[in-house]
């Protein structure tokens, strides 16, 4: 794939138009890379893979230097849902399924030090980035409610968590007022934040600790060798050790990851504040994801706005009217704000892979990629920075934990993976509609 996909949506060096960027604590912006300079390690992206491992590596005395295409934040890291989610993307049967009890039972603590990590992280840099605990999962059938109740039993007694709130069809209308669910359950141990501001938090954060940073500085080429040399349109970087963190913006970059890691769409609406209305979206300050296919997610803002993502593309560009395209499930869920005012729509790139679980390799001795978080990279982005901050240190356990989770390319490579993916999802999403 091309890399203007960078700059299909997006006018460069500029963050989109959302109730994020409009209500972010404003960084000034990193100057261009334009000389040529070393570092032990060069990092490419400026999300919060990258600004994570950007951070604990400069923590730990390595010389760090950072290129971002556009801005620190830009992509999906300032753009998604907000949820900080429990576990890994596949849920723990599937995970048992596909690995076996012993390595889903450390997914699942990784899972656990993700959330810890970015607790962490936002006690010491991010005090501006409004965690708030707790997520519900939403369902719109009985058999649904009853799978995710079973689901939380089998999480209470095979990893011990505890933290889950079974929700009745009135217990879950009493928290979110909507036709379309009729149970589901309430995680407190997850939790929800404004994420660009913790993107930002990270940068600030990460460049205080020593890291050189370098915004619309795009990666044109990386010759790979013992010493590394990472090129851009007005400079380079020679450096010990390399790490790939662009998720959907890899673009050609490496063809291994493209292969595992494909780039999807997905569109955020922020509404007008709702002001005494707030009460028939939600009762209490949690997030919400519902059980279809193509997930729902959706919390209110500080100032009583419904922020509500829903529908997925696939290809370059994202629709004209990115409001009408999210109105639609929006009023599947919440039918009395069909005429409400949108004041803010935007879309973003993320990357998924064929399992929904995270890709992390070694593509060389000196290179580590990580990416394909599959709308779950709050935790597992910043985990996997950290990760690979500890790998180049010589500490890989925790990286190749991850790494061995089975991750084949899509079929057909890149020319094909976009059409059959189109396909797959058409029909699930016609599944939801349908009810079965």
């Amino acid at each position: 794939m091309a890399l203007n996909l960078l700059y299909a949506n997006d006018k460069k060096g500029d963050y989109p138009n959302s109730w994020y960027a409009a209500t972010a604590t404003p960084l000034p912006r990193f100057a261009s890379l334009n000389a040529e300079v070393t570092a032990d390690v060069c990092i490419v992206g400026g999300g919060y893979t990258g600004l994570s491992a950007a951070l604990h590596l400069a923590e730990r005395g390595r010389s760090v230097v950072l290129l971002e295409a556009n801005r620190v934040g830009f992509g999906a890291s300032g753009r998604n849902g907000g949820q900080l989610g429990s576990g890994q993307r596949m849920d723990q049967d599937g995970l048992e399924s596909l690995m076996g009890h012993a390595e889903a039972a450390k997914l699942w603590q990784m899972g656990e030090a993700a959330k810890d990590l970015v607790r962490a992280l936002i006690a010491r840099h991010g005090q501006d980035c409004q965690l708030k605990p707790g997520v519900a999962w939403t369902a719109s059938s009985a058999a649904d409610t009853a799978d995710l109740h079973e689901y939380a039993s089998r999480l209470e007694e095979r990893y011990g968590y505890d933290q889950i709130e079974r929700l009745d069809a009135e217990a879950c209308h009493a928290l979110c007022p909507s036709p379309d669910y009729v149970g589901g359950f309430l995680d407190h141990g997850a939790a929800h934040l404004h994420p660009l501001n913790y993107a930002l938090s990270l940068a600030r954060a990460a460049n205080a600790a020593g890291a050189e940073i370098h915004e619309t500085s795009e990666v044109v080429a990386i010759e790979d060798g013992p010493k590394l040399r990472i090129k851009t349109a007005q400079g380079q970087v020679r450096a010990d050790h390399l790490i790939l963190a662009c998720n959907g913006y890899l673009g050609g970059l490496n063809r291994q990851v493209a292969a595992r890691v494909m780039p999807i769409n997905n569109f955020i609406i922020a509404t007008e504040p709702l002001g005494d209305d707030a009460e028939r979206v939600l009762t209490r300050d949690v997030a919400v994801a519902d059980s279809k296919f193509v997930v729902n997610y959706f919390r209110l803002s500080q100032d009583k706005r419904l922020l509500f993502g829903g529908g997925e593309s696939y290809g370059y560009h994202f629709p004209t009217d990115i409001a009408a395209t999210v109105r639609k499930p929006m009023r599947q869920i919440f039918p009395h704000l069909q005429d409400v005012k949108i004041d803010y729509a935007w879309g973003g790139t993320l990357g998924i892979t064929m399992k929904r679980m995270p890709y992390l390799a070694r593509l060389a001795p000196n290179i580590l990629t990580a990416s394909g978080y599959s709308g779950h990279g709050v935790g597992t982005a910043t985990h996997a920075g950290q990760l690979m901050a500890l790998a180049v240190e010589g500490d890989g356990d925790g990286f190749d934990t991850l790494a061995r989770v089975p991750a084949p390319a899509f079929p057909g490579g890149s020319a094909l993976r976009s059409p059959l993916l189109v396909l797959a999802m058409t029909w699930f999403s016609l599944r939801d509609k349908l009810g079965i």
